[in-house]
């Protein structure tokens, strides 16, 4: 429960029980008069304008200025007509507030330069609140929401959950195999759990202050629990904490989008830790995935974002296959399985979303 993270509840935000945003009436399961759709990493490298911003300032110094996030988060609003604005940000920053330091390094990703090693490690990392160490996001968020609120299209905030975080924090960087962090959670029950509930309890502060920053959606990742783990693990040594995050953040009072890649093993097992709206990678047919899950789960999915590097005949094939097995349910929202590619085409991302609202338009 909240309690069991150290979060306190926020004031609440008022509600609209009948929300006009297609992709707010997707997330509460309600009938639209077309399919809502945005794209994961729809603000990024594949676009000249944010390639531009780049070449002038670091990955951090846009995510910690305010005014440079919510340029770059109403880069493919304003390019393409999406449906919803997702606050441009990453995973990793809300790690340097608890002690870790981190660094984006061209051509090789994210780096922590004192990744965690022992329980001791653990134990002197801090929990301090969101509005002292992601002031940059939460400033972005309250900028794009007064710019967009006049159009009617929401605002996404967003965390990573904390398997994936931790594997971050303890291989220093991305992993194949995930050796350190499995190591570590199999020979340190408690310490593993101790770290996890940590960085639930910053996560879920976040995730609460985004909403009271404006956010009118969140979405939690779990980028690699899915990749690392098989099921029986998954059960032990991570769903208990996923289970209290989305439990300490259902009271923001705002749809929660829970995504998980590569879970289609122990897909309704992941979903069912919590969320409002299952999002969903491209491993499984949607409807397929939507038997599992049953049919009242809003769901978010699932083009292969690989898709968008085909010419266009092929991409309208395989994005009018994903609304065919999507036909006739509410709360399907149109999106890719992972985040768009650098080498993705801009005019196939304007052919894509323009397609999907014609083609789903009553």
């Amino acid at each position: 429960m909240a309690e069991s993270l150290g979060v306190t509840e926020p004031p609440s935000r008022k509600v609209d029980t009948e929300p006009t945003s297609p992709f707010l009436r997707a997330c509460h399961g309600l009938p639209a008069d077309r399919t809502p759709v945005w794209l994961l990493r729809q603000a990024g490298r594949y676009m000249p304008e944010y390639r531009a911003l780049r070449e002038q300032h670091s990955m951090l110094d846009v995510i910690r200025t305010p005014e440079l996030a919510a340029q770059v988060t109403l880069m493919p609003v304003d390019a393409f007509g999406v449906d919803a604005a997702i606050v441009f940000s990453d995973i990793l920053p809300p790690l340097v507030g608890m002690g870790l330091e981190l660094d984006f390094v061209q051509g090789d990703g994210p780096k922590i330069g004192n990744p965690l090693s022992s329980p001791r490690d653990v134990d002197l990392l801090g929990t301090p609140p969101a509005e002292e160490t992601m002031s940059g996001t939460l400033g972005a968020i309250a900028l794009v929401r007064r710019e967009l609120e006049s159009r009617a299209i929401p605002v996404i905030g967003f965390a990573g959950a904390p398997f994936t975080l931790a594997s971050y924090a303890i291989e220093g960087g991305t992993s194949k195999d995930f050796s350190k962090t499995k190591a570590f959670m199999l020979s340190e029950p408690a310490a593993w759990r101790r770290l996890l509930t940590k960085l639930a309890t910053v996560q879920a502060d976040y995730l609460l202050a985004q909403a009271q920053a404006g956010a009118q959606a969140l979405q939690v990742f779990d980028s690699w629990a899915g990749r690392a783990l098989g099921r029986e693990d998954y059960l032990r040594y991570v769903a208990p904490v996923n289970r209290e995050l989305y439990a300490a953040i259902a009271t923001a009072g705002v749809p929660v989008i829970n995504f998980s890649l590569g879970v289609s093993a122990y897909l309704a097992e992941a979903a069912g830790c919590g969320g409002d709206v299952v999002g969903l990678d491209w491993q499984l047919p949607l409807d397929e995935a939507c038997t599992l899950l049953g049919d009242e789960r809003p769901v978010q999915g699932n083009l292969d974002p690989a898709s968008l590097l085909a010419p266009w005949r092929e991409l309208q094939a395989r994005a009018d296959d994903v609304l065919e097995r999507a036909a006739g349910r509410p709360g399907h929202i149109f999106n890719v399985g992972h985040g768009v590619v650098p080498q993705t085409s801009v005019d196939n991302v304007r052919r894509l979303v323009e397609h999907v609202r014609e083609r789903t338009s009553t």
